[in-house]
């Protein structure tokens, strides 16, 4: 029997699966798109030709105080090499360094260790400016959106003369895209303005790559417009984590431009919706915990049939990542629970469980991981100690002839279905 040999990225290391050609309906990956130049030559150019915006060299002042926000170590942006760009157009403003603060963006998430702060700016950056990291209980009010979302974002950014926010673009499932003015709201936001943003996760207009009418967005969007922010740069990063796309300017002009990079980088064509899909996170840090590598779940449900099997391949070496989470799984007597349990009350990281909960609700799900295998189980999903063995419990179950889709790069792609053969996502 022939088989294709695929390896899928698991952490820092990979995975290998044998799939039987008979069986294997396609291996996606994003398009390429752009005009494949390096790096910096990418960078150089969303800088001198930001949309909207002059030049960030243009916007700053001698006197002004700046803050820089950008990921933390749990976001595969490559802030280390965003950074120089950025410095080098404050350089030309003679902007002193003393004038500048970057701000790392935790959101709800850990706080970094010395070592991983140096790997996410470099140790050069890191000694030349001031650093902080998001303080959630340190926060401004600035009112209340329409939708009624607590406007409370963290005290250096509010009370900063210029905000630059950079960021990476992903199809995010409840957002519809990261990046833009997620790096302030709810990267530093308070937990009440996250809670009540977050609570709108369960409205099916808060979707994967959807923005027009996407009611979370929106109010996400609206938060930040109370603040303002003077320029942004995000960037599109491939599996290797090379700097692929990039654009610059004013924040959602630009954002919209680099959303729509992104959907013509990774929407594909499928023929039909598979039996069994397998999906890697796309490894470190994409999978450094559940938090991070279920969103690959979030994009492969798209490419399975109803009643199908997930296999997610994520190391997850932080664990699951949030301790609520954890305690939801661990407390909830079936995955249904949990999505009642957020009906009645949203609490950020149950919310994650819900999302898993929904998620089986469509299919199985399988997963090769490091995590536990109790906080598996008890997730309603099955642990697997390899991908072969993952994949040949699937075909087991759904039949010899089941037919197979395989993401190297889940959580940077998303599916378009054949018109003709009556298709559909839902």
């Amino acid at each position: 029997m022939d088989k294709k040999i695929i390896h899928l990225a698991y952490g820092k290391t990979q995975a290998q699966v044998d799939v039987p050609v008979s069986n294997l309906l396609g291996v996606y990956y994003p398009n390429e798109v752009g005009d494949l130049l390096n790096e910096d030559h990418i960078l150089e150019r969303a800088l001198f030709y930001p949309i909207i915006t002059p030049r960030l060299r243009d916007i700053v002042r001698k006197g002004q105080h700046i803050a820089i926000i950008t990921s933390d170590i749990s976001r595969p942006c490559p802030s280390d090499r965003m950074l120089p760009f950025i410095v080098a157009e404050l350089e030309a403003a003679e902007i002193p360094d003393e004038d500048v603060t970057i701000v790392l963006a935790l959101g709800i998430h850990r706080s970094m260790t010395d070592e991983e702060i140096a790997q996410t700016l470099s140790p050069q950056i890191q000694q030349r400016f001031r650093v902080i990291e998001h303080d959630p209980q340190d926060v401004v009010s600035l009112g209340t959106t329409s939708a009624g979302t607590p406007v409370e974002i963290f005290r250096p950014v509010v009370e900063a003369d210029v905000r630059i926010c950079l960021g990476n673009l992903e199809f995010h499932y409840f957002a519809g895209f990261s990046g833009g003015a997620k790096a302030i709201f709810p990267g530093c936001a308070s937990r009440a303005s996250l809670s009540a943003n977050h609570a709108m996760m369960v409205n099916p207009q808060a979707a994967g790559g959807r923005l027009d009418g996407n009611p979370l967005r929106l109010d996400l969007e609206e938060a930040v417009a109370m603040l303002g922010v003077d320029f942004i740069l995000n960037v599109i990063v491939d599996n290797e984590h090379c700097i692929v796309g990039a654009v610059a300017g004013d924040l959602t002009a630009g954002h919209r431009a680099g959303c729509e990079l992104l959907a013509s980088r990774g929407a594909v064509n499928i023929p039909k919706q598979a039996d069994i899909v397998i999906a890697s996170a796309g490894g470190f840090p994409k999978d450094i915990d559940f938090v991070q590598g279920h969103k690959a779940l979030e994009s492969a449900k798209y490419f399975v049939r109803q009643d199908g099997i997930l296999i997610l391949v994520a190391e997850c070496v932080d664990g699951i990542g949030n301790r609520v989470f954890e305690s939801w799984l661990l407390e909830q007597e079936s995955p249904e629970e949990s999505i009642e349990r957020i009906q009645r009350e949203f609490v950020l990281g149950g919310h994650k469980a819900a999302a898993i909960g929904l998620i089986l609700r469509r299919a199985q799900i399988f997963i090769v991981t490091d995590l536990a295998e109790n906080i598996i189980r008890q997730g309603g999903m099955q642990p697997f100690s390899d991908v072969q063995r993952a994949l040949e419990a699937a075909m087991s179950e759904l039949g010899g002839d089941s037919q197979v889709i395989v993401l190297p790069q889940a959580t940077s792609i998303f599916p378009k279905l054949d018109a003709e053969n009556g298709n559909s996502l839902s």
